[in-house]
Order: C-alpha cells, then sequence, then structure tokens
C-alpha cells in the first residue's frame, strides 16, 4: 500500500515537468527518473548542438518488419528540425520462426544529421543491456537501454559537433541501476516524510502541547 501512496504522488509531484517534457513523444516503459534524465540530456543537447532529440519508448507488439518511418510520420508535427528520433521497442517482433522480439530504430530528419551518430554504437548502447543475463528486471533493463542509448546518440553528436555534454551518463549497466534507485529512494523518503511522518510527528507535537 506505502508503495502504490509512494508512486502515486511521485507521479503527481513530477507530473508538471512531464507536462513540459518534449523529447519524449510516446511512453509506454520508463519510469519518471527515467523520463527526467532523458529530458535532461535532450535539452542539453539542443541548447550545445542545435540537434532535436526525440525518444519513442513503446510496448507494441509490431510485426516481422514493421516500417518504423511510416509510424513515426503520425508524430511529425511534434518535431522540430533537426531531429533524430530513437525508438526502442522490446515488443516488436524479429523473426516469426523463432518469436524473437525487440527492435530499435533511428529516425533522422536528415542525411546531414545522420552523419553525426554512429547507428551500430547507439544500437547495440540499448541492446546489450536488455541482452544480458543478470538479476536485474526486465522493466530496470528496458529504463536503462532507452538511457544508455539515448545518452550515447547525444554523445555521438556533441563529438561531431566539437561540444562536450555532462548531462549524459556512463555507458555502464551497474552505474545505471544504482543512479535510478538513487532517484527512486530520494524521492520515497520525501514523500514518506511529506505524508506519513510529518504529520504523524506533528500531532505528536502538538498533542503534548
Amino acid at each position: 500500500m506505502i508503495k502504490a501512496i509512494v508512486r502515486a504522488t511521485l507521479l503527481a509531484l513530477s507530473l508538471p515537468l512531464l507536462l513540459n517534457a518534449t523529447h519524449i513523444l510516446k511512453d509506454d516503459i520508463l519510469k519518471i527518473e527515467a523520463s527526467q534524465l532523458i529530458n535532461e540530456m535532450g535539452d542539453e543537447l539542443f541548447e550545445k548542438t542545435g540537434i532535436n532529440g526525440y525518444v519513442i519508448a513503446t510496448m507494441d507488439p509490431f510485426p516481422v518488419g514493421f516500417n518504423f518511418v511510416e509510424y513515426t510520420k503520425k508524430f511529425g508535427k511534434q518535431m522540430s528540425k533537426p531531429y533524430v528520433l530513437f525508438i526502442f521497442a522490446p515488443q516488436a517482433k524479429i523473426t516469426e520462426e523463432l518469436e524473437m522480439r525487440g527492435r530499435v530504430g533511428l529516425i533522422p530528419s536528415s542525411e546531414e544529421v545522420r552523419s553525426l551518430y554512429d547507428y551500430n554504437r547507439v544500437r547495440d548502447a540499448g541492446v546489450d543491456v536488455v541482452s544480458v543475463k543478470d538479476s536485474n528486471e526486465d522493466e530496470d533493463k528496458h529504463n536503462i537501454g532507452v538511457l544508455q542509448a539515448f545518452s550515447e546518440l547525444a554523445d555521438n553528436i556533441a563529438e561531431s559537433k566539437g561540444v562536450e555534454l555532462t548531462k549524459t551518463i556512463p555507458n555502464d549497466t551497474q552505474t545505471m541501476v544504482w543512479i535510478l534507485r538513487i532517484f527512486i529512494y530520494v524521492g520515497s523518503i520525501l514523500v514518506l516524510w511529506i505524508y506519513v511522518i510529518r504529520p504523524r510527528y506533528m500531532r505528536m507535537r502538538n498533542g503534548r502541547e
């Protein structure tokens, strides 16, 4: 029950930030903390390079050979050029025979933007996290995969432009798990203080008075 209250309250506290978030076009996957990190990276990327970075993180079970380019056209009005759109779709089917799932995509607004990043490096930054066998839950892997891939994309573009970003993150799974947990723990402590501990403390203090 407390966990549900904490999650609901964190969402309420973060809602103003999420409403102003322009870098995430569709989200079925990301935790609030991951969304905030992506938007911070996206803001800095645009500020220093003039390139807009967007994310679609979806659990849609796209069929084999699904056309990402056509799919993203419906988001066209939400994007400003020049841009690159990163798509993370862990439920998209790769083959019919083996029931393999999981695709990523990068859709640039022009060939010039495409030349600013290495597709393979960005793809591997996200896929490697999801494919590794460890104790992390799929939800955490998906969040870390999106974060690391978008961070790699931003760093690639910044490097091509000759600038350095400070909001991007190390390409390391355990480091990312630690960062996300810190965000969650701090938020949980704040929520518990505001809605549970402090009211009890005030009641006890007023009772003594």
